[in-house]
C-alpha cells in the first residue's frame, strides 16, 4: 500500500461510504495522505453522516455501485458487514483489485500517538471528556470520530478514531456485554494507558450475570498488566481483579456518608461497602480484599460547590469545577491522574482545565428555572447510575421531582430497580415511559398518596433500541413534573436527551 510507479497517488475505494466504520476507514486513509474515492447504494439524503467528511476531498458514488469505481480504485476496502460468500464480494474479485479488509487498514496504519482508553460502568463519558479538555488546554488536539448524537465507544469506532489526525487519542471503550469483544476493541486500538471509572451491575441482559459483566471488564484490566493501570480504588469488583504484583495507580475519595451498600466479592462473600457512591467506597472482606490508600485522593469535598482538595504523589491542592455531585469528583480525579501520569501535564496546567470545563451536554445539565423550579436533565438510564444521580441532586435540592423516561437495558428487573432508586431519592415521580409505568402500576400506597403521577400517553407502549419514550410521552411527563411543588425537576433518559429541544421549548410556556 504505497505510492504508485507513475508517482501518482494510488487510490483507495471505500464501499459502504454512508456506514460509521467505512467513514472512518476513508477519513483515516486520507489523513495519511492518500486519495480515497467511496460508494454506497444508499441515497444522499440517507446517508447520515456525509457532514464528517465536508473538510476533505474525495469523489462520492451514492445510489449504486459503478463500474468506474473499480476500474478507478487500485485498492477496494470492504465493510466488515460484507460476507465473502455474498454474490457482491465476488463481483469485486473479478475484478482482479487488491481487496483490503477493516483489518488490513488498521495493521496499516498505527496510531503513532499516545493512546489512553477509558472504559467503566458508569462516568467514562465525563472523564473521557474532561481530560480531552484538559489536552486541548495545553495544545495537544485530542482525535474526534465526529458523530453527532454517537457515543462510539464499541466495535471498529475506538480503534479507527485513534488512527485520524490529532495529537493524542483519548478513547471511551465500551461492550456488547459479550466475552472477549471488550479485548479485541483494547488491541486494535493499542493504548499504553488505561481507566477503569467502576464496575456496576448495570447494562446487563437476561443472559448475563454480575460476575459475568465483570470479567468482561476484566479483560481490559488484563491488557494493561504491563502497561499504566489507573484504577478507581473505591471498588471492591476492580480491586479484586488486579494482580497483587501489578503496578496500578489509583485515586478515591474520602468522604462521610450514612449509606451502606454491598456487592458480590470474588470470593463469592457480600462486600459490605460504607458507600460513596453506588458500588465505590471504604471496604473490608475476609478473603484480603480491602480498600487501599489511594495515590490520588479527594478529601474535604464540597459537592453542591465542587470543589475539593486533591492529595496527589507531589502534595495537595485545591480543585474547583463547575460540576457538582461525588461522581464528578470521581470522574476528575480518574482525569487528573491520566493528564498526570500518561500525559505528564503538570498539576498547575490541569488545575485551570478542570476550572474551565463545563460538563457534558446531558450530564446533569441544567435547562432552565421554572418559577423558582430547576430544570435538569440527565442521560442516566441504568439502575446504578440513575442512583447516584439522584443522591447527589438530593444533596443540593430539598425536594426534587423525578421524570422517568427510562426502558432498562436489563428488563424488567431494571425498570423496576429504577423505580425503586427514584422512589427512595424522589418526592414526586413520573413514569413517563411505558416501561416505567408498567413498573409502578403495582405501588398502590405511593399512587394513592400522590407520589407517583401517571400521564395518559405513557399508556402507549413504545420502545425504540434503548429509547424508552415518544417526544409526546417526554413532554407530558415533563408538563405534569413542571405542576409539582418542588426545587428541582430531573427529568431522566435517552429520550429526554433526545428529545432535550422540545424540553427547553416549555421555558416560555
Amino acid at each position: 500500500m504505497t505510492n504508485s510507479d507513475n508517482g501518482n497517488l494510488e487510490v483507495y475505494g471505500v464501499i459502504g461510504i454512508c456506514g460509521v466504520v467505512s467513514n472512518l476507514v476513508a477519513r483515516v486513509l486520507m489523513d495519511h495522505g492518500h486519495q480515497v474515492i467511496g460508494t454506497d447504494l444508499h441515497k444522499k439524503d440517507e446517508c447520515d453522516y456525509l457532514y464528517t467528511l465536508n473538510d476533505y476531498n474525495l469523489l462520492l458514488y451514492l445510489s449504486e455501485h459503478p463500474e468506474s469505481f473499480f476500474y478507478e480504485s487500485n485498492y477496494i476496502v470492504t465493510p466488515p458487514s460484507l460476507m465473502e460468500t455474498s454474490n457482491f464480494f465476488k463481483k469485486i474479485k473479478v475484478y482482479g483489485k487488491n481487496i483490503l479488509s477493516v483489518e488490513d487498514i488498521l495493521e496499516s496504519f498505527k496510531p503513532k500517538k499516545p493512546v489512553v482508553c477509558i472504559t467503566g460502568t458508569n462516568g467514562k463519558t465525563t472523564t473521557t471528556t474532561l481530560l480531552k479538555h484538559i489536552c486541548r488546554q495545553v495544545g495537544l488536539e485530542p482525535t474526534e470520530h465526529g458523530f453527532r448524537n454517537l457515543q462510539g465507544n464499541i466495535d471498529y469506532i475506538p480503534p479507527l478514531q485513534a488512527r485520524l489526525n490529532g495529537d493524542v487519542a483519548v478513547l471511551e471503550t465500551g461492550t456488547f456485554g459479550k466475552p472477549g469483544d471488550l479485548s479485541i476493541m483494547v488491541e486494535r486500538s493499542e493504548p499504553e494507558c488505561g481507566v477503569v471509572t467502576n464496575i456496576n451491575p448495570d447494562h446487563l441482559d437476561e443472559n448475563l450475570d454480575f460476575m459475568s459483566y465483570a470479567r468482561i471488564k476484566g479483560e481490559f484490566i488484563e491488557y494493561f498488566k504491563n502497561k499504566i493501570l489507573i484504577v478507581n480504588s473505591d471498588d471492591p469488583t476492580i480491586f479484586g481483579m488486579l494482580n497483587p504484583e501489578s503496578s496500578v495507580i489509583t485515586f478515591g475519595v474520602d468522604s462521610p456518608t450514612a449509606k451502606i451498600g454491598s456487592k458480590t466479592c470474588w470470593c463469592g462473600r457480600e462486600i459490605i461497602i460504607t458507600e460513596t457512591i453506588t458500588g465505590s467506597g471504604s471496604y473490608n472482606c475476609e478473603c484480603g480484599i480491602n480498600r487501599p490508600s489511594p495515590d490520588y485522593l479527594a478529601k474535604d469535598i464540597d459537592e453542591a460547590n465542587g470543589n475539593y482538595t486533591l492529595q496527589t504523589p507531589e502534595g495537595d491542592v485545591k480543585v474547583e469545577m463547575q460540576l457538582i455531585g461525588l461522581h464528578n469528583v470521581y470522574n476528575s480525579i480518574g482525569a487528573v491522574a491520566a493528564a498526570r501520569e500518561f500525559f505528564k501535564i503538570p498539576l498547575n496546567d490541569i488545575l485551570p482545565a478542570i476550572k474551565s470545563f463545563k460538563g457534558v451536554p446531558g450530564r446533569i445539565e441544567h435547562l432552565y428555572d421554572h418559577n423558582g423550579m430547576d430544570v435538569i436533565l440527565d442521560y442516566g438510564h441504568n439502575p446504578a447510575g440513575i442512583e447516584t444521580v439522584l443522591r447527589e441532586l438530593k444533596k443540593v435540592y430539598n425536594k426534587i421531582t423525578v421524570v422517568i423516561t427510562v426502558s432498562s437495558e436489563s428488563g424488567e428487573t431494571g425498570d423496576i430497580e429504577i423505580l425503586n432508586n427514584a422512589i427512595e431519592n424522589g418526592d414526586f415521580i413520573v413514569p413517563a415511559s411505558f416501561a416505567s409505568r408498567k413498573a409502578a402500576q403495582k405501588l398502590d400506597k405511593y399512587i394513592s398518596t400522590g407520589k407517583i403521577l401517571f400521564t395518559d400517553i405513557s399508556s402507549e407502549e413504545f420502545k425504540k433500541g434503548t429509547l424508552g419514550a415518544s417526544s409526546d410521552q417526554v413532554l407530558a411527563g415533563v408538563k405534569t413534573g413542571l405542576k409539582c411543588n418542588t426545587d428541582a425537576l430531573v427529568c431522566l433518559g435517552e429520550a429526554a436527551f433526545k428529545y432535550k429541544e422540545n424540553i427547553l421549548k416549555l421555558k416560555d410556556k
